[in-house]
């Protein structure tokens, strides 16, 4: 019976750690999905200079660009203007899209590589 229980409790906390892992995963999406998705998820681009970046309400607005089809975006940046923006080659936004455009909660800027 003890045996049993032990069993029980280890597969509970797998299966609970699982659920919450999987709901943790966010994946790489292009814009046409990401408008879609109700989740967060990771949208690439290269930075749109058609919107000048600059500061909305405490909030970052920029544009991107998709490398394929060359649809574009626009994200709201729940931060202040990241250090290297202006050297980015590719920007990976972080969260999901509400009403007009995308809500990131975090960026990740990729410059070109001196090396």
């Amino acid at each position: 019976m003890r045996k049993y229980f032990f069993a029980a409790l280890i597969l509970g906390f797998i299966g609970y750690a699982g659920y919450f892992f999987a709901d943790a995963v966010t994946p790489y999406v292009d814009i046409a999905e990401a408008r879609t998705s109700q989740r967060n998820v990771q949208v690439k681009g290269l930075p749109d200079r058609a919107v000048a970046p600059h500061m909305e309400n405490e909030m970052f607005v920029f544009s991107i660009a998709d490398e394929v089809t060359g649809e574009t975006m626009l994200i709201r940046y729940k931060g202040i203007k990241p250090d290297n923006f202006d050297e980015a080659y590719h920007i990976v936004a972080i969260g999901k899209y509400a009403g007009d455009a995308f809500a990131a909660d975090k960026l990740l800027i990729k410059c070109p590589s001196k090396y």
